[in-house]
């Protein structure tokens, strides 16, 4: 008797379950529909990209005390909230210590997320983190469900904080011990350097990026490794830590987070053996540097395309092979729901397993032993022809009104739209039609991904009929 009722129960509350669990998808599916948190993401942003010109537009933010031009503070204010790093005028020079604080406060925003940080202030307050909020961060974040934003917001925060401490002490000591700089001085450096490179800005607050620091390995190691930190992705880092209290036989890892991992890896390593061979006896790059300074310097710019603008050799001095290479590896980005941009390591992975999964004729893709859920390939091949498209349109553009060759412009159109950063020298002397391109690509490269991810998997609809089948040529 007692395990009949027990049953009873049991399949009682199984029922229950499944009936809360429908009403909450319902909820979802209405909710997705009528706010649209895609759209509320682009508009978050938007909005504080108009607060930083404001701020950047008053004469206090200049040395010279007069207001910039608004195209400037346009630009400059977009730059750091899209985590990107291009500069129309010299940051150090120009902008005054209240000007550098706000690129600053607008890189921590924009690195961090805008409906992160607002999910990270309901929960601090106290407030119950509602329906409508967690959609919200959810599409910004990429939380697999409602439940996980919770864990993966604070885990943000968690990430974000230890990450910028350590790297900030890091290069204050190095600074102020190594440098001589006073100790105010050092530690504004560090902070400044610490957000930037961990949020993948790549602003600097020295006229030639960290190229004064090429061989210095206190310096260049750890800003490359906050750079790969923060260009995994918060999901991953979730995981990381995850990982370290479960233990290895109790968590297993998601098949996100391989991917995300192995390609980063290969990236890194493609990279590296790129930039070193192609750049090997360059004598306006690595050719004057020594064995350890080559390796090191390759290893810098091999990280900086997974989406930080800096640079410790010039980029305006490289070989057309090196750009066309640093190209590619700007295009692909970092990890999803991170700092990083481009089209996402694990796009271009997903595709490489379509692509493969074609040549061998199989109908479904497999995985690390999972199989690839119905619709993520076309998701996935949608936002790279989008993203083909942008570029190629924006490249054909600047080249209409510009004098600049096909590698200078192609190099600043892919690091504008993959919120990259690093450029030729071109980005001061384009003409202001042109400076409001590269503005446009900067904002849809930090926000197109994730409204256009967003609104793909929100969007499903079902068709009424299906038209006769045919198969045209293919190749």
């Amino acid at each position: 008797m007692i395990t009949r009722g027990r049953g009873r129960v049991g399949s009682r509350l199984s029922r229950l379950r499944l009936r809360a669990r429908g009403r909450a998808d319902r909820a979802l599916r209405g909710l997705s529909g009528w706010a649209r948190p895609p759209q509320l993401t682009a508009g978050a942003f938007a909005s504080v990209i108009l607060v930083g010109t404001v701020l950047l537009s008053l004469p206090v933010a200049t040395e010279t005390g007069e207001a910039p031009p608004f195209v400037t503070a346009l630009f400059t204010a977009t730059s750091a909230v899209c985590v990107t790093g291009l500069i129309v005028v010299d940051t150090p020079v120009y902008w005054s210590t209240f000007g550098e604080v706000v690129i600053l406060a607008l890189i921590q925003v924009g690195g961090f997320g805008i409906m992160t940080l607002a999910t990270v202030l309901t929960l601090v307050v106290g407030r119950k983190l509602g329906l409508r909020m967690a959609v919200r961060a959810r599409s910004e974040a990429k939380a697999l469900t409602l439940g996980d934003v919770r864990q993966l917001v604070t885990g943000v925060l968690l990430v974000t904080v230890v990450a910028e401490s350590i790297l900030a002490a890091v290069l204050w000591l190095r600074w102020w011990l190594g440098y001589g700089e006073p100790v105010g001085h050092a530690l504004y450096l560090g902070v400044f350097h610490a957000v930037s490179a961990f949020n993948n800005a790549g602003f600097a607050l020295f006229s030639d990026s960290l190229e004064g620091f090429v061989a210095d390995p206190w310096i260049s190691v750890p800003v490359a490794l906050a750079v790969i930190a923060g260009g995994l992705g918060f999901p991953v880092w979730v995981e990381l830590w995850w990982f370290t209290r479960k233990g290895r036989k109790a968590y297993r890892w998601s098949l996100h987070a391989r991917i995300t991992l192995t390609t980063t890896a290969v990236l890194l390593l493609v990279g590296f053996v790129a930039f070193l061979t192609l750049e090997w006896n360059n004598p306006a790059t690595m050719g004057v540097l020594d064995l350890r300074g080559r390796i090191l310097a390759a290893f810098f710019q091999a990280v900086m395309p997974r989406t930080a603008g800096f640079n410790s050799l010039p980029f305006g001095e490289m070989n057309t092979s090196t750009l066309l290479v640093t190209d590619i590896l700007m295009f692909v980005g970092g990890g999803s729901a991170g700092t990083a941009g481009g089209i996402k390591v694990t796009t271009f992975a997903l595709l490489a397993f379509v692509v493969y999964a074609n040549v061998r004729g199989e109908p479904s893709v497999h995985v690390a032993g999972r199989r690839l859920a119905t619709g993520v390939a076309s998701q996935a091949t949608t936002v790279v022809l989008l993203a083909v498209g942008l570029v190629m349109t924006s490249t054909l553009a600047l080249m209409m009104m510009t004098p600049f060759t096909l590698d200078q412009i192609l190099f600043e159109v892919t690091s504008a739209f993959g919120t990259v950063g690093l450029s030729t020298g071109i980005t001061g002397q384009l003409p202001a039609a042109g400076e409001v391109l590269i503005v446009f690509l900067m904002f849809v490269g930090r926000i197109g991904p994730i409204t256009l991810a967003s609104a793909l998997a929100l969007r499903r609809r079902a068709r009424r009929y299906e038209l006769p089948e045919e198969r045209p040529i293919v190749g």
